[in-house]
């Protein structure tokens, strides 16, 4: 369990050596898949004022889709449409790595405290937004960290799209994009 929170924490703090330690232990899968899920249930605690239990389920739904999203459209875009020529991966090193590139997405429960969602909410996008660069560059081996951003970028506004039409569906009771 330690090195489980030591691997949340480091992923947070951008530690470009925790990307390639889990894009290599093919056993962390789980661990990254736990990232996400605890960084989707703080998304969602958020909405507990707002839309009560049922905010709670659609804010995690919907972040877990988002991020499953991003992640599929990442792989894609990063492999197959934007590769470089040293570029080398495979689904399970992206997922791990993207996995734990939503450690920051933690900071979301703040949310539930009355003022702080929007901040919070910004204030996590952004950060995951720059651990998710770094996974990519680590896990797709790109010498460019301008072409991660460009993967990521691209994939980041395709996910919000997927976010805010969700969030139109289900009545905007979910948890704001960003």
């Amino acid at each position: 369990m330690g090195n489980f929170i030591s691997r949340i924490v480091r992923a947070a703090r951008l530690d470009v050596t925790l990307y390639e330690e889990v894009e290599a232990d093919k056993g962390s899968l789980n661990q990254a898949l736990a990232v996400v899920i605890l960084s989707s249930a703080a998304a969602g605690m958020a909405n507990i004022g707002r839309a009560g239990a049922v905010g709670i389920i659609i804010g995690i739904v919907i972040a877990l889709v988002g991020w499953f999203a991003w992640a599929f459209l990442t792989y894609v875009i990063g492999t197959k449409l934007l590769p470089e020529q040293q570029t080398s991966s495979n689904p399970g090193e992206l997922l791990r790595t993207v996995g734990f590139s939503s450690a920051p997405g933690l900071v979301r429960v703040l949310g539930i405290i009355p003022g702080l969602s929007k901040p919070a909410f910004f204030i996590a996008a952004i950060w995951m937004l720059i651990a998710m660069i770094i996974a990519v560059r680590q896990a797709l081996d790109y010498k460019s960290t301008w072409r991660a951003i460009g993967v990521c970028v691209i994939g980041w506004i395709v996910q919000l799209m997927i976010t805010i039409l969700m969030l139109a569906l289900f009545g905007g009771t979910a948890a704001k994009p960003l």
